[in-house]
């Protein structure tokens, strides 16, 4: 009977330390099929635990399948086929891994300010819907309520003209985007904006679609050249090089899908946001949605913790979409969807955007500013019009890997947009998103990177 050495270290529980020891040592074979283990008496004495934690520790062993049991004999090790390559995979996660207590501004474009949100008023809203009625489970469409105020509220600030039932509530733009790909099928091809919102290509793939890299020029996605059944793209901002696109491009695409029979997605995610100008108009507001799928989500305005995004169809496509789906659950929490409801219909909402407009017009100016006053004219500043993010296009003397390397080494998290890419991109560029951090932090945040970039 083999003898086991085990050293306890961390807060995690002995018994489980117990078990992780046991099956590493097991998937490395250096505990070989059919050795038998101690016993949990023998073992509890050795390692000056009680038998109760051997115990725990033998019974998850022997629930997932790594030892087996013989009456009045004890457990010994269950013979495995296939090598297991845990070892060098835990490596590359410990080397992917990043240690936040290192990160002294990290301009990521998915942040906002959490200081800014009306916690108070949200608390309020939240007390008053946590009761019994929030026990049962939303309609899978979303409640009613929001979905009332969310067709309100984008035909007065998009004019997107839709019907409560037009609008289907979920938890996020990929939530929604791959219960359109269930539902038009595995044969449909799809378009994408390249460089494009790297999340949507990778649910389309996992989904195992083709998808078309369409090149994106000054005014947004270009027009395909070929037939498709959808067509994704972001015409307010586009992800991530920030173009608006131009009333002409908008036209030519939907003619485009009218000639064809397809549909396109568009994604208004941070629309909300333009300094310079009057918003401008929505797809689904030029086609009134007769050939576009309408996305909008509340992460940017509110929080991304919220987890609400929604989804307005073409009135063609609601009764086949929801006899498809008529056996699903709401994916968003009803309570949650309640208080928003309230939050919208008492136009709290619009006042929280316009203070929120206010404070990130402000931060992007500081920004703006601060590259100009730190970086030479080298460094190009890309889709500065709206949104919560710009791109940096990088000298070509600076490579994309080798700048974000040099922002790590002075504690700065920046982002590469060739993950954006399809196709093999020329110029390096980085993306820097502003919402989350401080007029004085995004000042010494570019200060600092200006010392190891420039």
């Amino acid at each position: 009977m083999m003898e086991l050495a085990i050293s306890f270290s961390g807060h995690l529980p002995k018994y489980v330390q117990v078990y992780e020891n046991i099956k590493q040592a097991i998937l490395l074979k250096k505990l070989l099929a059919h050795e038998q283990l101690p016993s949990k008496r023998s073992l509890a004495i050795t390692l000056n635990v009680s038998v109760h934690t051997i115990k725990e520790a033998y019974e998850q062993l022997l629930a997932e399948g790594y030892i087996y049991s013989k009456e009045r004999s004890g457990y010994f090790i269950a013979p495995f086929e296939l090598e297991w390559l845990q070892q060098s995979q835990s490596k590359d996660f410990a080397f992917l891994s990043t240690n936040e207590d290192t990160v002294k501004f990290d301009f990521n474009n998915g942040h906002v300010d959490k200081a800014a949100f009306p916690m108070k008023t949200y608390q309020k809203l939240l007390k008053k819907h946590f009761t019994v009625d929030v026990l049962s489970t939303s309609p899978w469409q979303g409640e009613f309520s929001l979905r009332q105020e969310i067709a309100h509220y984008v035909g007065r600030s998009r004019g997107v003209i839709c019907e409560p039932s037009q609008v289907f509530v979920y938890s996020g733009t990929q939530s929604q985007l791959l219960a359109l790909c269930h539902f038009f099928g595995p044969q449909i091809q799809v378009g994408l904006e390249e460089p494009g919102f790297k999340r949507v290509r990778a649910t389309l793939q996992q989904c195992g679609l083709p998808t078309h890299p369409i090149p994106v020029d000054n005014s947004g996605i270009t027009v395909p050249n070929k037939a498709m059944h959808m067509l994704y793209t972001t015409p307010a901002h586009q992800i991530p090089l920030g173009m608006v696109m131009s009333i002409e491009r908008r036209l030519a695409l939907l003619q485009w899908a009218t000639s064809n029979d397809a549909f396109i997605i568009e994604d208004d995610y941070d629309s909300e946001f333009r300094y310079n100008g009057l918003p401008i108009p929505s797809l689904a507001n030029m086609d009134q949605l007769q050939r576009v799928i309408y996305f909008g989500t509340f992460s940017k305005t509110l929080l991304p913790s919220l987890r609400i995004s929604y989804m307005i169809l073409p009135t063609s496509l609601v009764e086949p979409f929801n006899r498809f789906y008529h056996e699903q659950k709401s994916v968003v929490s009803k309570m949650d969807q309640l208080v928003l409801a309230d939050f919208l219909s008492q136009r709290l909402f619009d006042k929280h955007l316009a203070k929120m407009r206010t404070i990130y017009r402000k931060k992007q100016q500081t920004l703006l500013a601060a590259i100009r006053s730190y970086f030479s004219e080298e460094f190009e500043i890309i889709g500065e019009y709206a949104g919560l993010h710009i791109i940096v296009k990088l000298p070509k003397r600076l490579a994309e890997h080798d700048a974000i390397h040099l922002a790590h080494a002075v504690g700065i998290n920046v982002y590469p947009c060739s993950t954006s890419f399809q196709l093999p991109t020329e110029h390096g560029m980085i993306i820097i998103g502003y919402g989350g951090l401080s007029l004085e932090q995004i000042n010494e945040g570019i200060a600092l990177l200006a010392s190891v970039w420039q």
